[in-house]
């Protein structure tokens, strides 16, 4: 899907992106349709156990569209990579999965997003979890790099999901697990790129 775009194009598209979460990373509360913070981690069946241990603040910040862990397990000892990571829920409970063996790296495009990320873990007390800004498109890891790879609502924003798709088989293990919860579109894709760039940066 990639092709599509022009450069002007997807540089809308980022822009719209970019300022939708910049809102979100101040206040998540009101700017989605469906349920956020803590009604969504219960309404997810996250496990309860483990939300019970992540900060109230993180708690708040999360947005996620669907339970990426309810796709399969993350094991004591995994390296998991979170893309598009957010407030970093997600990879916050993934290492709490992967266990002190293990570890959990989020990746994100948008600053904010990443600081609220860092201020969540900071009052979380984990220490097997590391943040980082880049794109789904060009994941900087090498080769084999993680056992799971997990995406919360974030594929739908990427308009080469192609290429993404193509980075998170690459930096996969042998029998690595792709865990994505998100939004797809069930009607026919519309012709003119112009009403899809407004629909990504309205």
């Amino acid at each position: 899907m990639g092709t599509l775009f022009t450069v002007v194009d997807r540089k809308r598209i980022e822009e719209g992106i970019r300022d939708k979460y910049r809102r979100v990373a101040e206040a998540p509360e009101g700017q989605f349709r469906y349920s956020t913070g803590r009604a969504g981690l219960e309404g997810l069946g996250y496990d309860a156990v483990l939300v019970a241990r992540l900060p109230e603040e993180a708690v708040a910040s999360y947005c996620g569209v669907g339970n990426p862990f309810s796709l399969g397990p993350i094991r004591e000892g995994d390296a998991v990579l979170d893309v598009g990571c957010g407030g970093g829920v997600d990879t916050m409970v993934a290492a709490m999965k992967a266990g002190t063996h293990g570890k959990a790296v989020g990746i994100d495009l948008i600053p904010e997003m990443l600081e609220r990320a860092e201020r969540n873990l900071a009052r979380s007390g984990l220490t097997n979890v590391t943040f980082q800004q880049a794109s789904g498109e060009s994941l900087p890891f090498p080769d084999a790099s993680f056992d799971v790879v997990i995406s919360n609502g974030a594929f739908n924003l990427i308009p080469d999901k192609q290429k993404a798709l193509l980075e998170a088989h690459r930096v996969l293990r042998p029998g690595g697990r792709l865990m994505i919860a998100d939004q797809v579109l069930t009607t026919e894709i519309p012709a003119d790129t112009k009403s899809m760039v407004e629909t990504w940066a309205g």
